[in-house]
């Protein structure tokens, strides 16, 4: 593994940082007092993200997308992870990459609009009864000649008030597991304004103002089989072999954020005087900054590590764990002591630092809490000894 970044991996990180701090941060305090993100500075976000070449970067290159290995990917989403979620998200979206599993007429469909920004996806997995435990999910689907009947209630679902379609996941029968009966899972494609489809406004969020959830309601919805993403039976698969990644997403946007909420800090220590000198120089704010770089180095390297692995085809659910694991924790510890050096001003909003702390709150829980991500690493010691 080397360390040093190649001109291409330096080029990606300056474009990127140089649109953030110029095109998004810019709109943070609007989003922020308002907790809405206006359709036509989407638009408008959108058009300069496409002419930066930072649109959809995330996509191969055959599908138009910037072909972009593993670990310049993370980079580009540390650099996007600095600003406002719902502004790098929806303004500079990433489609899922799920979707190039799709059939050549639904990567049509579904992916080809969402890299030319004319719609969103959003995936549905968790219920209001089944959320990291996915086998439990009670909503359902049934065979009724060549279409599929859908129903039940999905929510926590991000920016499906924008997006043009979901990809549902739905139990479809039960199997006999060692651990008792198992739901057998498929993923369905379900376009807005199917018959029986009805997306729901969520619930008021604390963190990532203006980066929406909602409630998916089916109700004999009925959709045709080519619908179908992957096969019948088979959604763990298709999400076990494209979804992984996520993880390490997650971790990387919390690393830019922990370095805007550090880099904040830092400044503040070294201008900020107090008894005649700077307030850096007393050891109780010397200490914080060095566990703060400390943690935050550990989370840098074990993602990018992982990141290496994932490209080398040698990375483990344990490696993608424990970098999601150790970002978000550090971005916790990074965002509240750098509230604390700030004193009262940290709490204020005229400073990130008060969103920051707030939005790292939502790390430690989605794309599976910290406790499933001890439970993957500790799962894959043991089984490495035959435990």
């Amino acid at each position: 593994m080397h360390f040093g970044l190649t001109e291409e991996q330096r080029m990606i990180v300056d474009t990127t940082r140089a649109f953030v701090e110029t095109e998004l941060y810019p709109h943070e305090a609007l989003v922020e007092r308002t907790g809405h993100l206006p359709m036509e500075l989407i638009r408008e976000l959108q058009k300069k993200a496409m002419e930066a070449g930072l649109y959809a970067a995330n996509m191969p290159e055959e599908v138009g997308g910037a072909g972009l290995d593993t670990l310049s990917w993370l980079l580009y989403e540390r650099e996007l992870g600095r600003t406002n979620y719902a502004l790098h998200w929806t303004c500079v979206a990433r489609p899922s990459n799920i979707l190039l599993a799709g059939t050549p007429e639904q990567r049509e469909k579904y992916l080809m609009p969402c890299i030319r920004g004319e719609t969103w996806d959003c995936l549905a997995m968790t219920e209001p009864g089944a959320g990291s435990d996915l086998r439990g999910m009670s909503a359902s689907a049934r065979q009724d000649g060549e279409d599929w009947i859908l129903n039940g209630t999905k929510h926590f679902i991000s920016h499906a008030d924008v997006a043009g379609f979901t990809i549902a996941f739905l139990a479809t029968g039960e199997e006999d597991t060692p651990r008792g009966k198992k739901k057998k899972i498929t993923a369905f494609f379900v376009d807005k304004g199917t018959k029986g489809f009805t997306v729901r406004d969520g619930y008021r969020n604390v963190s990532h103002r203006g980066y929406t959830n909602s409630v998916l309601e089916f109700d004999d919805c009925r959709v045709p089989a080519r619908n179908i993403l992957g096969e019948v039976h088979k959604g763990f698969d298709v999400a076990n072999d494209w979804l992984g990644a996520t993880r390490l997403q997650v971790a990387a946007t919390s690393i830019g954020r922990a370095q805007r909420a550090l880099d904040h800090a830092l400044s503040y220590a070294a201008e900020r005087k107090q008894f005649g000198q700077q307030i850096g120089k007393f050891q109780g704010v010397s200490f914080k900054l060095a566990d703060m770089a400390l943690e935050l180095k550990a989370a840098e390297l074990l993602t990018y590590e992982a990141a290496w692995k994932f490209d080398e085809g040698s990375v483990t659910d344990g490696d993608m764990a424990m970098a999601k694991l150790k970002a978000t924790e550090a971005l916790a510890m990074i965002a509240d002591e750098a509230i604390q050096i700030h004193g009262g001003m940290g709490l204020m909003d005229e400073l990130p630092l008060e969103r920051i702390w707030r939005d790292a709150r939502v790390e430690r829980i989605w794309e599976g809490t910290s406790e499933i991500q001890r439970h993957i690493i500790s799962r894959e010691m043991l089984r490495s000894v035959g435990g």
